[in-house]
């Protein structure tokens, strides 16, 4: 039976990349495009590691970007699977930046993407378990079930909310907006 399961060390993986002017926004900074493609690149490569098959990225938890990229910086990425269900796998990814010539190293995003595991067929298929050895994974683990609630929770107000603007699009809701409702003709 634990051959169908995998420790979460099996599958980690880390991935650097020095941030060139090619990069740059127009603002100066590193575009954050250019960091959510090699989050991707480091979820698949880690999600495919475990599942042993080629995965897809389905959603995307968590992109705030708490501090900007210099151009220059060594980026970091380490993802690890915290998180499996049938086909399923939530990737937990931390990204560092460090800037050799001042010394310094900032922890700029921390990222869930939720990968599925494709066979052949481009259908859906099972995942190996995951074993956990750290309290820090079980930790991990138990925070992506409450995400997981959480997100479908989230879900399920939203369309309640979606329903209710649709009958009550003037509502006081933009009373103290920076906008104004002026119905179009059509």
């Amino acid at each position: 039976m634990e051959e169908d399961y995998k420790e979460v060390r099996y599958s980690q993986t880390t991935v650097s990349e020095l941030m060139i002017p090619a990069y740059a926004n127009f603002g100066g900074k590193i575009h954050g495009g250019i960091l959510l493609s090699l989050m991707d690149k480091v979820a698949y490569a880690c999600a495919s590691k475990h599942a042993g098959n080629y995965c897809v990225t389905v959603s995307v938890d968590n992109v705030d970007f708490l501090e900007p990229v210099e151009v220059g910086e060594m980026v970091t990425m380490y993802a690890s699977v915290n998180y499996v269900g049938k086909s399923s796998m939530i990737v937990g990814i931390k990204v560092i930046a460090e800037d050799f010539k001042k010394g310094t190293v900032k922890h700029t995003n921390t990222s869930y993407f939720t990968m599925v595991a494709k066979n052949e067929n481009g259908k859906p298929t099972q995942v190996p378990g995951l074993i956990l050895e750290r309290k820090e994974e079980v930790k991990r683990f138990l925070e992506a079930i409450k995400r997981k609630e959480l997100k479908n929770s989230y879900k399920k107000e939203m369309q309640a909310v979606r329903i209710k603007l649709l009958v009550e699009p003037e509502s006081n809701m933009l009373k103290n907006e920076r906008c104004i409702f002026r119905e179009a003709e059509r």
